[in-house]
Parts: structure tokens; C-alpha cells; sequence
């Protein structure tokens, strides 16, 4: 699903709307919730209410899986969600587990991108990078500038627009490898 700055779905919670999402995969599988041996979500914002592992969240908060059922909560960024996945299909290939609930979810009306930063900043917990990494990456972080884009921190956005200046893709042709 997606969504939209105070979209439909702003008012959810979103451990209700991972929650949703379980119990209709449950439903159309025709499985007992009790048949699932771990839930699986990326989260990158993973603060105010998506903090505390959002998949425990999503589990407690399911109609039909039991409370004990575990849940585990991924952080890998913008790559959260397919990690999860690839996490719980691993978990199934090795004989661990036979099934897995995986997905992702973000609310970001709610938590919006860079919470969890700006908001440990704000409240005195450090900032995410070393003096190592700052020193270790300041020159490749200034070509960020070009861009309007500040050179004090990684940017996937920095990153995609430097991948498409290197490979000289424009947006038309980014939108058009997207809609495959």
C-alpha cells in the first residue's frame, strides 16, 4: 500500500495497519494465526509510534495471531521491508521455520522521514556517524553540494542523483524502468 502526508491512512496506527494487513494474509491463506512461527517487518523510523519493535506491535495488536507469537522488527534502511522478507524466507529455507509472516511498515504523517535523527538529536543522543565516517567520506559527501544537498551525512538522495548523473538516466527514463 502507499500513501500520502495526512492521507487515509495518517489516523492509523501503524502497528493496526501492519496488524491489518497479517490478518487478511490469514484469512485468504486459511491458516490458524497459532500456524505462524514469526512476523517479520522493516521499519526504518523506528521511533515515537513505531518504536519498541513495530512487529511485536503488529502482532499484539492482530485479531487472529496469538500473543505468542515473536515478532522482530529490521532497520535497513529504504531496503527494510525486502529484508525482511529475505529474512523470513531464510528462516523457512533452513528447516528453522515453517511459516513466516515478513512485510514492512511506515506511517510517515505520523513519523515522518528522519524522526528518529532529528528527534535524538533534539533530545541530546549524538548523531548516527563517527568522527571516523565524517572524516573517512567528507570528499565524497561534498559532491551532495551540486545537488542542493547537504555534504554533513549520507543521502540516498545524494546517491541516486550522483548513480544518475554517473549513468546519465533522466527522470523520464527512472519513471519508465519504474512502471516495469
Amino acid at each position: 500500500a502507499g500513501g500520502k502526508k495526512n492521507g487515509k491512512l495518517s489516523g492509523y496506527h501503524p502497528g493496526e495497519l501492519g496488524a491489518a494487513v497479517c490478518d487478511a494474509l490469514i484469512e485468504r491463506q486459511k491458516i490458524n494465526g497459532a500456524e505462524v512461527e514469526d512476523v517479520v517487518f522493516g521499519c526504518l523510523g523506528q521511533v515515537g509510534a513505531q518504536a519498541a519493535n513495530i512487529a511485536r506491535t503488529v502482532v499484539l495488536s492482530s485479531r487472529l495471531l496469538p500473543e505468542t507469537v515473536p515478532g522482530t522488527s529490521v532497520d535497513r534502511q529504504a531496503g527494510s521491508s525486502q529484508q525482511a522478507i529475505h529474512a523470513a524466507a531464510q528462516a523457512v529455507m533452513s528447516g528453522v521455520h515453517d511459516c513466516c509472516i515478513a512485510g514492512g511498515v511506515e506511517v510517515m504523517s505520523t513519523v515522518p522521514l528522519l524522526s528518529n535523527i532529528l528527534d535524538g538529536m533534539k533530545a541530546g543522543h549524538g548523531f548516527p556517524m563517527t568522527e571516523i565516517m565524517t572524516e573517512k567520506y567528507k570528499d565524497k559527501m561534498k559532491a551532495f553540494e551540486q545537488f542542493g544537498i547537504s555534504s554533513n551525512a549520507f543521502s540516498q538522495f545524494g546517491g541516486a542523483e550522483l548513480l544518475a548523473k554517473k549513468y546519465n538516466l533522466s527522470r523520464e527514463d527512472v519513471d519508465r524502468f519504474a512502471a516495469i
